[in-house]
C-alpha cells in the first residue's frame, strides 16, 4: 500500500521538475508502482524504480500519463544529494524508521547498479537489461547528469557511455531505442553506437500488465559539439561584421549545413532500409491536411495576430489535399532541429528519434514522409538567425535583421542541396509537400513563443507572413 506521505512527497517533487509534462496543470497521483530492488537486500543506499501513475483534473476521462522516478534510499540524510531531494517517508521494507529518499539519476552509488545490469551483474524478474555486443566499462565508472534536456534524464558514466532514462513511459517500445538498435545490428554509423537497454512489466490503469522501454544505453559523443551552438556561432560572426553579406565572414556555416543535409538524407535511408515504410494516398494527404487545418484554426484562438494570414495560410493545406501523386513514408526522427544533430570528428550524428513531445504517444510512432524532418531544420536555421536579435530587443534594426535573413537562406539552400546530392531529390522539388509541413510547424512554434517566450514570437510570425505569400 502507497502511503499519504509518499504520495504527497512524489506529487510535490515531480511538480518541480523540468521533464514534468503536466507542470502549471492540477493533477494527483493515482498510484505508485514500485519495481523490484536493484540493490542487495540490507545495502544502502537501496535502489529501485517506481512508476508514478498522474491524473489530471482536466482531463479525466484519458488514460494517465506514467513517470520513471528511480529512487535512492538512505537511512539518515545525504548531504550531496540536496539538490535531488524527493521527500522524507517510511518505507517498511527498510527500516521501521524514516527514510531519506532521493532522484536516483543524480546518486553515483545508485546509476552504478544500472550499469552493473547491463553488465550482467543484476537480474530482477520485472526489470530487464538488453546488451548488443561487448561494452569494456566498470560499473564502478562514476557517473554525471547531464544538464540541458528536459523530457528526459541523461548522464554519462566516465567518458563512453551515456545513458538516457526516459521519464514519461508507456507500454511498447519507444522509437529512440527501436530506430538505434536497427543502427546497431547494420552497423551505420550516423547515430550513437546502441549498447543496450532498460525495459520493465507493470500493470496499466485498467490493471493490464504490458512492457515498456526505461532506457537506453549509448556511446557518448565526449568532443562533440552541438549543431545549434556552431549555428549560433556563426550567427555572431556575422553580427559582428554588419557590413558583410554571409558568405564573406570567417565563420560561414553553409559547408556544414551542406554535410548536415548530405547526413539527414543518409539516415532517412538507413530508416527506410531498416524499419518498416508505406505509402499515403490522396486519402491519407487529405487526412492529413485536414488535421493541419484543425491545429490552425486552434491557434488563431490563442494567436489573434495570426488571424490575417489564416485563409492563405490554409491554401497550403488545400494544395496538400488535392495533391495526386502518392507520398512514400516511413520511420523518421519526428523532431528534427540543429539541437538534435552532433558535429564530431567524425562528421554529423543525429540524436534523440522520440519524436516530438508533445505529440500523443501512439502519434510518435506513425510513419510520416521525411520532409516533415527536412522542414523542421529548416525551420531551425530560422531561429539560429534571429534569436539573438529577439534576445537583445533588436529585431527591428533593418541592417542585422536583413543579414539575418540572408544567413538563413543561404543554409537552408545549402541543406537542401547537400540532402538533394544523397536522396535524389532536392526537398525543394517537393514544394507543396514542404510548404504544408513548414507552414504546421511555424503555426506551432507561434502558440509555443506566445506562451512561452513572448519576446521571441516574431522568429515564427515572420516566417508565417512569408510562407502566406
Amino acid at each position: 500500500m502507497v502511503k499519504a506521505t509518499q504520495t504527497t512527497g512524489l506529487h510535490d517533487f515531480l511538480e518541480r521538475q523540468r521533464w514534468f509534462a503536466g507542470k502549471g496543470r492540477e493533477f494527483t497521483v493515482e498510484s505508485v508502482h514500485p519495481l523490484s530492488w536493484l540493490s542487495e537486500r540490507g545495502a544502502w543506499p537501496a535502489v529501485r524504480v517506481v512508476l508514478v501513475s498522474v491524473r489530471y483534473a482536466d482531463a479525466d476521462s484519458a488514460a494517465p500519463d506514467v513517470y520513471q522516478v528511480p529512487l535512492s534510499y538512505y537511512p539518515e540524510p545525504a548531504d550531496h544529494l540536496g539538490h535531488a531531494a524527493v521527500s522524507e517517508w517510511t518505507e517498511e521494507e527498510l527500516s521501521p524508521d524514516p527514510v531519506w529518499v532521493y532522484d536516483a539519476p543524480h546518486d553515483k552509488a545508485a546509476m552504478s547498479l544500472l550499469l552493473g545490469g547491463l553488465l550482467g551483474e543484476v537480474a530482477r524478474t520485472d526489470l530487464a537489461f538488453h546488451r548488443i555486443g561487448e561494452l569494456e566499462v566498470s560499473a564502478e565508472v562514476p557517473s554525471l547528469v547531464l544538464t540541458g534536456e528536459q523530457s528526459n534524464t541523461s548522464l554519462v558514466y566516465g567518458e563512453d557511455v551515456l545513458l538516457k532514462l526516459f521519464r514519461r513511459v508507456h507500454h511498447g517500445r519507444n522509437a529512440d531505442i527501436e530506430v538505434h538498435e536497427a543502427f546497431a545490428r547494420n552497423n551505420c554509423d550516423n547515430v550513437a553506437r546502441l549498447f543496450g537497454w532498460l525495459d520493465a512489466e507493470w500493470p496499466d490503469a485498467d490493471g493490464k500488465s504490458g512492457r515498456g522501454d526505461l532506457g537506453m544505453f549509448s556511446a557518448f559523443f565526449r568532443t562533440a559539439t552541438d549543431g545549434w551552438e556552431l549555428a549560433i556561432a556563426s550567427v555572431r560572426d556575422l553580427y559582428a561584421e554588419a557590413d558583410l553579406h554571409a558568405d564573406e565572414v570567417g565563420g560561414d556555416f553553409a559547408g556544414e549545413s551542406h554535410r548536415l543535409g548530405a547526413t539527414v538524407a543518409q539516415v532517412h535511408a538507413d530508416l527506410a532500409r531498416y524499419l518498416p515504410t508505406g505509402e499515403w494516398g490522396r486519402e491519407e494527404l487529405a487526412g492529413l491536411a485536414a488535421a493541419m487545418r484543425t491545429r490552425l484554426d486552434e491557434a488563431v484562438e490563442i494567436v489573434p495576430a495570426l488571424a490575417e494570414y489564416a485563409d492563405r495560410l490554409r491554401g497550403a493545406y488545400d494544395d496538400l489535399a488535392r495533391t495526386e501523386a502518392p507520398v512514400s513514408v516511413q520511420q523518421v526522427h519526428g523532431d528534427l532541429h540543429l539541437g538534435q544533430v552532433m558535429r564530431t570528428v567524425a562528421g554529423w550524428r543525429v540524436i534523440d528519434f522520440e519524436g516530438e513531445p508533445n505529440r500523443p504517444w501512439e502519434e510518435r510512432n506513425a510513419l510520416d514522409s521525411p520532409v516533415r524532418d527536412v522542414a523542421g531544420m529548416l525551420r531551425s536555421f530560422d531561429y539560429a538567425a534571429q534569436h539573438l536579435l529577439a534576445d537583445h530587443g533588436r529585431a527591428d534594426e533593418h541592417q542585422l535583421s536583413y543579414r539575418a535573413a540572408e544567413w538563413a537562406e543561404r543554409n537552408r539552400s545549402a541543406f537542401c542541396e547537400g540532402y538533394g546530392e544523397v536522396a535524389g531529390t532536392d526537398p525543394r522539388e517537393l514544394a507543396v509537400l514542404l510548404r504544408a509541413y513548414e507552414t504546421d510547424k511555424a503555426v506551432y512554434e507561434v502558440v509555443y513563443e506566445t506562451r512561452s517566450r513572448p519576446d521571441w514570437v516574431g522568429i515564427p510570425l515572420t516566417a508565417i507572413q512569408r510562407l502566406a505569400g
